[in-house]
């Protein structure tokens, strides 16, 4: 209510709170602003960024470039829109007191604009301010693969293979059947790797969800802790844009059949298909966006049919200018048919072969999967100032399985709990400082796994400071582990960075310790595989390694071409590998004593070479061994190709595009159990075609279109050519 001013009641404090009335209404006054981004063309930038500075009030633009901000303070402010591949715009404008006001941009294409990612230091930072090798894929470069699960287009980023579903990062991880990725994989910034097997299930997500994937290579322990001593990858789903939108994405295929008559299992040629439905609406202070779809897999060997159905959503809703509550979540279940390695002679109707690559033992027949997961995350972040910013967050994963085989079902349920609290202080414009805490708790109820209770605590820091042209990074955290309520186990991870620009190019060098704690899978299994006993190893710790690496980005030839190239060295210990016991005739995880991984990384991106002609080319060399007591090199590590190299290229022609992509890795110098099994390279060839025209947009894959046969696990067939259509509307 207003204070009465008037008569006898006039006084010093009456006539200034009178005064002050106003002007404080109207300083909680707020505005609208909207607008469209455009390019030089006229054309709508779709999904372009638009916040105010200084403010954590943004949006992002529908697929007409249209955009909208509510709830605006009113007075003098900065808007700026930015989008991948555009240089950004700014605009000083006023925004009145309950009215609207229009702001448009144009924004002008510019080639390899470093983008802005997020991952290698748990904050905003530009890719050029990175002191470790980062690898992007857009949804564009996702979308053009025409890919079922993402893995099939992280498979295809420099320095990343996957063996079997199993990612590797510079051999980071080799190949352990699911259990203990040395890779972390988090969605939206938050750990997603399973709290039994600390194995990740890429298909958590439908591919059409990410819009973007940062690959973080080397150790990430000072940041992430355990499981990140290979890598980080970070799968970065689709922001809700104003107003209604819709997205349904229709995918379908088949697969070669076996090349030789002998070989032949099925007289019918196996299909896949599916289809995923987005539906969102967006409009301050609530955004949400929900999904479903299903998919159906016959495969391309005996028992290997699967059929995968999900349900995702995404909410944010916005308690004030400078602060937002974002929950996000996806449950997906899959009953998929059990190959595993392929019939030898006398175990099927083999026709007289030595083994039959597309068939399994007869014993097998039968035997199937039904594999439940989910996630549930929330997320508070407020930025109180333009120095200060933090966000608060709790998670939870849930995963359960159960093998159904002939000689009894196995089973496994487990949860993983998360919860983090991090501060990002930019006190000073040469100074950035992250600062948080973690906690998590995983535990596991299984017939093979026992029931068990591992708890994590940490705390971590990281400085970025400028000296001059050089920014120098240090950090660390500390990690205290206990497994079944036992005695807390410490890990500390230091990282030490700097990155130097020198003329159109970047330096940057990085020192980091890693580590990975055992997963309680590996600690306690107790089950066969291929008839073999698998047996527990309670004593087992977690592997460390020292990660070092020097790096030099630059353009060339007007920014048209990029390369990025990357020495890097890794000396680790206690390295956790299933080792054969040949006395016993069994398998058992055990810590190697020591192991070394060097070699080189190398991408190169053209742009712009010939009309329409855009190519990348990446390779890594990889030196891969085991290490005797007194440091000198034994046996080679198995599982690691010491070749891997991937071309790509794409010729645009308005509408349509076409383009091919081979992968080659070599043959692997070491593999376990099946060591005198005759081993080739895997030498693959892609090829894809899209046509995008107003909502409508098409990709084609061919992949391995010579329907080159070959193995990447022992006995176990790669994937065979298949033939995909993916057919995408958006409204």
């Amino acid at each position: 209510l207003l204070p009465r001013c008037d008569g006898a009641a006039v006084s010093r404090r009456c006539l200034l709170l009178c005064a002050l009335f106003p002007a404080g209404l109207q300083a909680q006054a707020t505005g609208i602003v909207y607008g469209a981004v455009r390019d030089t063309t006229g054309h709508g930038v779709r999904s372009a960024s638009v916040s105010i500075t200084g403010s954590r009030l943004r949006t992002n633009t529908g697929s007409t470039g249209a955009y909208r901000l509510e709830v605006v303070p009113a007075g003098p402010i900065t808007l700026q829109a930015a989008a991948l591949g555009f240089q950004p715009e700014s605009s000083a404008v006023t925004v009145t007191p309950n009215d609207s006001t229009r702001v448009d941009f144009t924004l002008r294409a510019v080639q390899n604009l470093a983008p802005i990612v997020v991952t290698a230091g748990k904050r905003q930072q530009s890719l050029q301010d990175v002191v470790t090798s980062v690898a992007l894929m857009t949804d564009s470069a996702i979308a053009r693969r025409a890919v079922t699960t993402i893995d099939e287009a992280v498979d295809r980023a420099p320095g990343v293979q996957f063996l079997n579903g199993q990612v590797n990062i510079r051999g980071s991880t080799g190949y352990v059947q699911g259990l203990g990725s040395r890779v972390l994989l988090l969605i939206d910034g938050v750990p997603a790797n399973q709290g039994d097997r600390g194995g990740i299930n890429w298909d958590l997500l439908p591919a059409d969800a990410v819009e973007r994937v940062e690959v973080v290579k080397g150790a990430g322990s000072a940041l992430y802790g355990s499981a990140a001593l290979g890598g980080v990858v970070n799968l970065i789903t689709r922001d809700v844009p104003d107003d209604a939108h819709a997205r349904v994405r229709v995918i379908g295929g088949g697969f070669a059949g076996p090349p030789h008559d002998v070989w032949k299992f099925r007289d019918y040629t196996g299909i896949e298909g599916g289809v995923d439905v987005t539906a969102s609406w967006g409009r301050d202070p609530f955004r949400g966006a929900v999904a479903a779809g299903t998919r159906h897999s016959d495969g391309y060997r005996q028992q290997d049919q699967r059929d995968h159905w999900q349900v995702a959503g995404k909410g944010q809703y916005r308690l004030d200018p400078v602060t937002r509550l974002d929950v996000s979540g996806a449950w997906a279940s899959d009953q998929y048919e059990v190959p595993l390695s392929w019939c030898l002679r006398g175990r099927c109707d083999d026709r007289g072969q030595a083994y039959q690559p597309f068939m399994v033992d007869t014993s097998g027949l039968g035997d199937h999967t039904r594999s439940d997961k989910g996630y549930l995350t929330a997320v508070v972040s407020r930025d109180p100032s333009p120095t200060v910013s933090w966000l608060a967050r709790a998670s939870w994963l849930r995963t359960d399985f159960t093998d159904f085989q002939r000689a009894g079902n196995d089973f496994g349920k487990a949860n993983r709990f998360g919860g983090e609290l991090r501060g990002v202080i930019r006190s000073d414009p040469r100074q950035v400082v992250t600062v948080g805490g973690e906690v998590a708790f995983s535990d596991v109820t299984s017939d093979i796994f026992g029931v068990h209770t591992q708890a994590e605590y940490a705390a971590y820091g990281e400085g970025e400071h400028r000296l001059g042209a050089a920014r120098l990074t240090t950090g660390a955290r500390i990690d205290f582990l206990a497994v079944d309520g036992g005695g807390l186990t410490a890990v500390v991870s230091p990282r030490l960075g700097a990155v130097l620009a020198a003329g159109r190019g970047v330096w940057r060098a990085s020192l980091g310790r890693g580590f990975r704690a055992p997963s309680l899978a590996e600690r306690f299994v107790s089950t066969f595989v291929s008839g073999i006993r698998v047996i527990p190893d309670p004593s087992l710790r977690s592997e460390e390694a020292w990660t070092a690496e020097v790096g030099h980005a630059r353009g060339f030839a007007d920014d048209r071409v990029r390369v990025d190239a990357a020495l890097f060295w890794t000396e680790a210990r206690r390295l956790i590998e299933p080792v054969f016991i040949d006395t016993l005739a069994q398998i058992q995880f055990q810590n190697l004593a020591r192991a070394r991984l060097a070699g080189l990384d190398l991408s190169l991106s053209a742009a712009s070479l010939m009309p329409r002609l855009s190519a990348t080319f990446a390779y890594t060399f990889l030196y891969a061994r085991e290490l005797a007591h007194d440091t000198t090199p034994t046996r080679p590590l198995p599982f690691r190709p010491r070749h891997l190299l991937t071309l790509d290229a794409d010729y645009a022609l308005g509408a349509a595009s076409v383009g091919a992509a081979f992968r080659y890795s070599s043959r692997f110098e070491r593999v376990e159990l099946y060591e005198t099994d005759p081993r080739v390279a895997a030498k693959v060839v892609d090829l894809h075609a899209g046509w995008t025209r107003g909502p409508l947009a098409a990709h084609l894959l061919v992949s391995n279109a010579l329907n080159y046969i070959y193995t990447l696990v022992p006995r176990t067939l790669a994937p065979v050519r298949k033939v995909t259509v993916a057919v995408t509307w958006t409204y």
